[in-house]
């Protein structure tokens, strides 16, 4: 199986937010195993370089991040397909992790 970083952007507050989260929540928890990490909301970031730190500038800002595992793009496209983070108008950036020993 091969691990994917979902990056949710845009869409940081919805309207009912207690609703979207348990619509989130019910998405993450309907997964099963291939949800290795639900992950984390995130407040706007911060850019730094060798010279400066700066608010990142961005029409559509990251709020948070998972690790899913599936067979494949496809199948992993299939399982965030029914996201309730897209039908809020959100987006969702997805790539393959690197398997690549780190340590």
């Amino acid at each position: 199986m091969k691990k994917f970083l979902l990056v949710y952007r845009g869409a940081v507050q919805p309207e009912d937010g207690q609703k979207h989260m348990a619509a989130w929540m019910s998405w993450v928890h309907g997964m099963g195993e291939a949800m290795i990490d639900p992950g984390t909301p995130v407040y706007p970031s911060q850019t730094i370089s060798s010279s400066a730190i700066t608010e990142t500038k961005s029409d559509n800002p990251i709020c948070g991040v998972s690790i899913i595992e599936a067979e494949d793009q496809i199948a992993a496209f299939n399982l965030i397909k029914p996201c309730p983070h897209l039908s809020i108008g959100g987006t969702i950036e997805v790539t393959e992790a690197i398997d690549c020993p780190m340590t």
